[in-house]
Formats: structure tokens, C-alpha cells, sequence
């Protein structure tokens, strides 16, 4: 038999323990809100703002009306332009833009008999990006190439400059009307120029969404073990009792640490050391660096999220509360940090909030050693930032440490 009464008493009860337990509270109220606007307006559009050089060693109506249409396009964030071929190489090689687009030197010599030779040097380590960028600018020359025509212009009398790139742009813009569309003075811009061929360097290779994956997997999986673990290894041991016996007994504070951090340290080198051998058995997986620089670089990502974890559980008197106050903060990193999207494609936002997660730069160093071969030389800002995040998490940490003493 139901008894209305009692249960009015249990669900008054469990009420007051939830508002008692603020970060219970607190995570029932905000880890919603995050995570619908996280997949409903960071990810639920289409891939844009990807940042770009356009390398432009001619000047001219042709060049001009390129321009015009590349920057219309909202899939390219123009970093820049220059004139050297190896300047947007090495920009690319850098990481500050996904891609240059190379115009060659007689793009816009109207009476050359040969095809334009349009490249795209491409960082291909991003496949995301990579498949997105591709057939959108072929596209794009393609139909400049369809827009000025096969045909030599013969005796063209090139002075008029402002009134060349106005009749070209208004050609660029209307994709239905490709035939003859005079401009002013009389001058026929159809088939300006002879076709353009459009070349493709992928600087890091033929790269497959799984090898794009894999290094952002392993830091996630490395992130969720240290992060869960640590709940229970202090937050658990406190709730139980256990961490203050331990403090009862002859050892020192740092002993302690010590202990659990070495703990999970050995835990966690072996996992990653299993995750890569399945990753490099099941799927094919190559490492274009160092294998022992990979694994250094997943043992840092351990002990920084070692000494998160640290940080949170002492902030908290059960288990449960810090299950419950590591939610808001694990999940929306998983997606802010680069693991599934590029970083450089979200909303301006999130890549301010992104720069903020020790995880971004984890993903960032990964992706730099196993699919662009880099080295120490290359990554070591990211290695800086995530020693500091870990120096942060310890220090607060132990501050929770000896509070229990």
C-alpha cells in the first residue's frame, strides 16, 4: 500500500540533500544548458571561417576578381596576402593557416597560350577541413576558368583597369550567363583567358578521419581514466574515512601525493601504450614522429589531468559530488578542444573558451607529432602551457590536501 504521506517525507529528504549539495545543484541547473548549446550552435552548421593565404604574383583584373571571390565566400577566413610561394608554404607548415592559395605569375597575362597552373598547398593533418576546402575551391576555379572562356582575346587594349575587374566580377557572380557579356568600351570578356588547372599538395600526405581521430581519442580516453580515478582514489577515500586514517599514520603529505601520482601515472603509460598498439593493429595507424616523444606527451596530459582531478575532489566531500562537478567540466572539453572539430571552424566564442582547456593543446601537440612529424623544436609552446596547467592543479591541489591533515 502506497502511503501519500512518506512519500511526501522521501522526496522532501532528497530534495534537501540536492540543495545541500551545491555542485549536485549547480550541475543539475547548468550541465543542460551547456551541452544543448554546445551541439545545437557550435556544431549543428556547416564548416566556415577556415583560415587561408592567398599567394598572388600578378596583379590585374583576372587576379582582382578572384580575390573578390574567394573573400565572398564564407568557407575562407583570409589570413593574408602575398607574393611568395614559400612564404604561404611555410605559413601552412607553421600552422597559422590551413591552406595557401598559389596564383601563378601569368594568372592574369591574358595572351598566354598556356593553362593557368593554380595550386593549393593544403595541411592535410586536418581532414575535416581538408574535405571541405578542396572541391570548394576547385569549384571556385573551376567556374572562373568556365566564366572567362577557352578563347584568346584578341588586340585587347588593357588600360581600362577599374572597368575590367567590374565586367569579370559581375561575370563571377552570375553562374547562368557565361556567354558573350560585354563590357564598357565595348570589350568582350569571354574567354579572357585559357582554362585553369587546379593542383592539390597535401603536405602531410593522404590523411583518413581515423589517423585525424586517433590522437585526439587517446588524450579523451587518457582525460576521462585520470579524471574518474582520481574521484575515487581521494573524493571516494575521503567520503569512506580512509584518507584521513591515512593522514593518522607516520607520512608526510608529499609521500602521499606521491604515491597516488606515480600510481596513476605507471596506470596510465600502460594504457596508452595498449591504446596506440590497438590503434596501430586495428586501423592502420601511422606515427610520422617520434613514438617515445608520444608517449612522453600522453604521460604530461596524465599528470596534468592527475592534478586536475586532484583540484576538484578537494574541493568536494563525496564521490558523488565530484561526479557530478566534473560533468560540466569534462564533457564540453571533450568538444571545445579540438578532439571531433577544428577549433579554427567554431564560433569565436568557443576558440577563446577552447585556449582555456589543457586538452586543446594536448590535441594540438598529439596531432603535430603523429601526423606531421614534428618534433620537440615544434610543440614546445604547447608543452609549456600544459606544464603550467599542470603546476596550477598540483599547487591547488595539495592546498585540498592539507586541509584533511
Amino acid at each position: 500500500m502506497v502511503e501519500t504521506k512518506k512519500i511526501k517525507w522521501i522526496f522532501k529528504k532528497d530534495m534537501m540533500t540536492l540543495w545541500r549539495h551545491k555542485p549536485r545543484l549547480i550541475s543539475l541547473l547548468i550541465f543542460p544548458i551547456i551541452m544543448i548549446t554546445l551541439f545545437g550552435y557550435g556544431f549543428g552548421g556547416t564548416v566556415t571561417n577556415i583560415p587561408v593565404v592567398i599567394v598572388s604574383q600578378s596583379g590585374g583584373p583576372v587576379t582582382d576578381a578572384t580575390l573578390d571571390a574567394i573573400k565572398d565566400n564564407s568557407l575562407y577566413d583570409v589570413i593574408g596576402i602575398v607574393n611568395d610561394p614559400n612564404q604561404g608554404k611555410e605559413m601552412v607548415l607553421d600552422g597559422q593557416v590551413k591552406a595557401a592559395i598559389i596564383l601563378p605569375p601569368n594568372y592574369d597575362d591574358l595572351n598566354s597560350k598556356t593553362s593557368k597552373n593554380v595550386v593549393l598547398d593544403l595541411d592535410s593533418s586536418d581532414e575535416i577541413v581538408s574535405s571541405a576546402i578542396v572541391p570548394t575551391t576547385q569549384a571556385v576555379f573551376s567556374e572562373i576558368s568556365s566564366q572567362l572562356g577557352v578563347q584568346q582575346l584578341q588586340n585587347l587594349n588593357l588600360t581600362n583597369t577599374s572597368a575590367q575587374t567590374s565586367a569579370i566580377n559581375v561575370q563571377l557572380l552570375n553562374q547562368t550567363t557565361a556567354q558573350s557579356n560585354p563590357s564598357p568600351g565595348g570589350i568582350n570578356f569571354e574567354g579572357i583567358v585559357n582554362s585553369i588547372h587546379f593542383q592539390v599538395n597535401k603536405l602531410y600526405g593522404n590523411i583518413s578521419y581515423i589517423d585525424f581521430l586517433v590522437p585526439g581519442i587517446l588524450a579523451l580516453v587518457i582525460v576521462f581514466s585520470c579524471m574518474l580515478g582520481m574521484g575515487e582514489s581521494i573524493a571516494g577515500e575521503r567520503e569512506r574515512g580512509e584518507l584521513a586514517r591515512l593522514f593518522m599514520t607516520p607520512t608526510s603529505i608529499s609521500t602521499i601525493v606521491g604515491g597516488k601520482i606515480l600510481s596513476k601515472l605507471v596506470q596510465e603509460t600502460g594504457r596508452a601504450i595498449i591504446l596506440i598498439a590497438v590503434a596501430i593493429g586495428l586501423f592502420g595507424i601511422l606515427i610520422a614522429g617520434s613514438m617515445i616523444l608520444t608517449l612522453l606527451l600522453l604521460m604530461l596530459v596524465a599528470l596534468c589531468f592527475v592534478g586536475m582531478g586532484m583540484m576538484l575532489s578537494a574541493r568536494v566531500s563525496t564521490q558523488a559530488d565530484y561526479n557530478q562537478i566534473t560533468q560540466p567540466i569534462t564533457l564540453p572539453m571533450m568538444f571545445l578542444s579540438g578532439v571531433f572539430f577544428p577549433v579554427e571552424t567554431m564560433p569565436w566564442i568557443f576558440q577563446k573558451l577552447a585556449y582555456l582547456i589543457p586538452l586543446t593543446y594536448a590535441n594540438d601537440a598529439l596531432r603535430a607529432v603523429m601526423l606531421k612529424g614534428a618534433g620537440i623544436g615544434t610543440i614546445w609552446p604547447d608543452v609549456l602551457v600544459l606544464l603550467g596547467f599542470t603546476l596550477l592543479f598540483f599547487a591547488l591541489g595539495v592546498r585540498g590536501f592539507n586541509r584533511d591533515v
